[in-house]
């Protein structure tokens, strides 16, 4: 995906500025891309449950951040970004609804598509155990599963929150609703969460 991520820069800041500008401009767009890209993919992944429907997702975020809001403030990319990608997850399902597919959260899953992901074969730099890995590996598929399971809405509160680190207000903005939702949203996610994942919870 990051070779991609240029593309969208050029397509979009060229259009509009000139000379160095332009360059420093399309760096910056770059970097966010780069610093954002896996965790976004993680969460339309968790959202969609299929790793090239999320891969798509992922860049047709990117293409339109580029194109629409390449002139905004760095500041405001990061909840720009998320409500572009939570409405492509959104239209995904509508889409998936019209086609029939009932079974959205039983699709692919990592497994089924054969892929080899170099990351999580790397050696661990934490230096952990192989049990105390396969516990954590363990925990955290039963995290995925439940976020996977919650309310659309409360789903989305939880990832912004807590997977990328969105404050309130930022939340809100990516989810286009008002931060009393989003905190509405979150507690009620946090508490099934709780109720489900019980010793895994941390």
């Amino acid at each position: 995906m990051s070779a991609c991520v240029g593309v969208f820069a050029v397509s979009s800041s060229r259009e509009k500025r000139t000379g160095a500008e332009a360059l420093q401009r399309e760096g910056e767009l770059n970097r966010f891309f780069a610093e954002v890209e896996r965790r976004a993919l993680r969460i339309a992944e968790i959202g969609v449950r299929d790793r090239d429907e999320a891969l798509d997702l992922v860049q047709d975020a990117m293409i339109k951040l580029a194109r629409r809001y390449a002139d905004r403030p760095a500041d405001e990319w990061p909840p720009l970004f998320y409500r572009i990608l939570q409405n492509g997850v959104r239209d995904w399902h509508r889409r998936q609804n019209v086609r029939n597919r009932v079974m959205v959260w039983f699709g692919r899953t990592s497994a089924d598509d054969g892929g080899y992901d170099p990351v999580a074969a790397a050696p661990d730099p934490i230096g952990r155990t192989p049990d105390e890995e396969l516990a954590n590996e363990q925990a955290m598929d039963k995290l995925e599963l439940a976020v996977a399971e919650l309310p659309t809405r409360q789903r989305e509160a939880f990832m912004l929150r807590t997977f990328e680190g969105l404050d309130v207000a930022g939340t809100a903005t990516a989810m286009g609703v008002s931060q009393g939702s989003v905190k509405t949203h979150y507690s009620r996610a946090v508490h099934s969460l709780r109720e489900k994942l019980g010793e895994h919870w941390q």
